[in-house]
C-alpha cells in the first residue's frame, strides 16, 4: 500500500465511475482489518501513527468511492476536469428553468401526494444525471463535459434533500 495511490489504486478498482459497490466494501473491510491500530497496539509509536494515517486514508478514500456524486468529482479532478462548484455556477438554461419550476413546485405543494410526485420526479432525474455520467465518464471519457454533469446532479442533490426535509415536516407537522 502507498499513501500516495490514489483511490481507486488504493481499492485495487477500475478507475472508473461504474462500481460494484458490494466489492468496494468488501475491499475497503479488508483495508480496515490491515490496517487498524489496534493490530499495531503492541509496537512503538511511530507504527501507531502510521497505522493511523492508513486508517485515516483508507477511510477518506471509502467516503470518496462510495458515494456516486463524490466518486464522479473524483474522477473528474483525477482528469484534469475540476468540478469548481463555488467558483463555476454556470448552467444550461433548460437545466435553469427545471430548477426554477421545481422550487415553484415545492412552494406551492400543500399535501404529501404533491410532494411525493416532486420527490418521483426529482429522483428520476437523478437517476437520468448519474446514467449520463456514467456514459461521460466510461464511455466518451468527457471528463469536462462530465465535471458539468457532476454540478447538475449538485443541484439535483440538494434540491432532492429540500423535498425530503419538506416531507419529513409535513409528516412531523400531521402526527
Amino acid at each position: 500500500m502507498n499513501l500516495q495511490s490514489n483511490d481507486f489504486e488504493l481499492f485495487e478498482i477500475p478507475v472508473q465511475f461504474a462500481q460494484d459497490h458490494a466489492a468496494m466494501q468488501a475491499r475497503w473491510q479488508a483495508l480496515q482489518r490491515e490496517a487498524h491500530p489496534d493490530r499495531f497496539a503492541a509496537q512503538a509509536g511511530a507504527a501507531q501513527r502510521v497505522a493511523m494515517q492508513w486508517s485515516v486514508r483508507i477511510n477518506e478514500a471509502w467516503a470518496r468511492l462510495k458515494d456516486p456524486l463524490k466518486r464522479a468529482a473524483y474522477l473528474c479532478e483525477l482528469h484534469g476536469a475540476g468540478i469548481q462548484a463555488e467558483d463555476n455556477t454556470a448552467m444550461p438554461k433548460a437545466f435553469l428553468m427545471q430548477q426554477m419550476e421545481w422550487r415553484e413546485a415545492l412552494d406551492d405543494a400543500d399535501s404529501a401526494a404533491a410532494l411525493e410526485a416532486l420527490n418521483t420526479e426529482v429522483l428520476q432525474a437523478r437517476r437520468d444525471s448519474l446514467t449520463e455520467c456514467t456514459r461521460l465518464l466510461d464511455v466518451a471519457h468527457d471528463y469536462a463535459q462530465a465535471a458539468q454533469q457532476v454540478r447538475a446532479l449538485m443541484f439535483i442533490e440538494r434540491f432532492a434533500r429540500d423535498v425530503d426535509d419538506r416531507l419529513d415536516a409535513m409528516g412531523t407537522a400531521q402526527l
